[in-house]
């Protein structure tokens, strides 16, 4: 089942999409795809988050089965699949070429780097990413990410999936030059407003490919920037969901993004920073594809 969230006739929903796949197998979304407005019938459970904390899925996938489908995609704007997760914890070097990136000599670290986005630096699928007027090095990070479903703390690595709702993609949006402001933290380069992207839906565990083999791809503009596979992990979800939910309590809704392979622009010489004009397209086999244009800011 792949869950949106989205705006018709000004009316927030979430709903089931009916997805078809192109030849290679990778779900893309597209204007004619049916939608089943499950928030519409579902009134107990008002938007996404609440569907997962009442661990009620089995009913959306039971209606979205035998509903009668209410609209298309391209009758919906569609927001953040998970429109305001209270947390969003982001994995700073988890594949092992990233790690070999930074020529530190470093020996592969023994625990996740980690950092948090707010929601606000993020937009839904379609929508434009913003290049912020304080810096001309706006990069790209395609990621795929872990939606939470069931709370839990101190989670066993073995009982890590019965606590995933699904998985979602993430453009985890950087702007190279702020991160280096402060001494100890990348928060500021992480989270200007509109400055990256997720979506453009949440492919539920029923639907989900092997997350120990997942091919994750980063092009801009059709240029292919970043290739690699779920098997090159350092920490695999598994190990990600046992170490953060050590100190975290992780609720329904919540993402874990969890890294990016090697290819972001600023590992280019000379760097290929993202420009208004630019298309960044994040895709995994199995989940579908993020797009998303890239725009300056407007002026305040």
């Amino acid at each position: 089942m792949r869950l949106v969230s989205f705006v018709r006739n000004g009316r927030p929903s979430y709903g089931a999409v009916l997805v078809r796949t192109d030849p290679g197998g990778t779900p893309a979304p597209a204007p004619t795809l049916p939608v089943v407005d499950l928030g519409a019938r579902l009134l107990a459970y008002p938007d996404l988050r609440a569907l997962l904390a009442a661990d009620a899925l089995d009913a959306a996938r039971a209606l979205s089965v035998r509903a009668n489908v209410d609209c298309t995609l391209g009758d919906v704007t569609l927001q953040r699949p998970i429109p305001w997760p209270e947390k969003i914890v982001c994995v700073g070097v988890n594949y092992a070429e990233r790690n070999e990136e930074y020529r530190d000599g470093a020996e592969a670290p023994k625990y996740p780097s980690l950092f948090v986005r707010m929601p606000d630096s993020l937009v839904a699928h379609g929508a434009p990413v913003l290049r912020p007027p304080e810096s001309g090095q706006l990069d790209y990070e395609g990621e795929i990410v872990i939606v939470v479903g069931r709370a839990g703390r101190r989670i066993p690595a073995a009982q890590a999936r019965a606590h995933v709702a699904g998985l979602t993609l993430m453009n985890e949006g950087t702007v190279r030059d702020w991160l280096r402001h402060g001494k100890f933290n990348v928060t500021q380069g992480k989270n200007f407003v509109a400055s990256g992207a997720v979506g453009p839906w949440i492919v539920t565990t029923d639907a989900c490919p092997d997350f120990t083999d997942i091919t994750l791809r980063t092009r801009v503009n059709g240029e292919l920037r970043q290739d690699d596979n779920t098997r090159r992990m350092m920490f695999p979800f598994d190990r990600l969901i046992e170490y953060v939910s050590t100190f975290m309590l992780l609720k329904p809704g919540d993402l874990i993004a969890t890294g990016t392979p090697t290819g972001a622009g600023a590992r280019f010489d000379p760097p290929k920073w993202l420009v208004p004009g630019d298309t960044v397209e994040v895709e995994a086999t199995g989940i579908g594809v993020l797009r998303n244009p890239v725009a300056d800011e407007p002026a305040a």
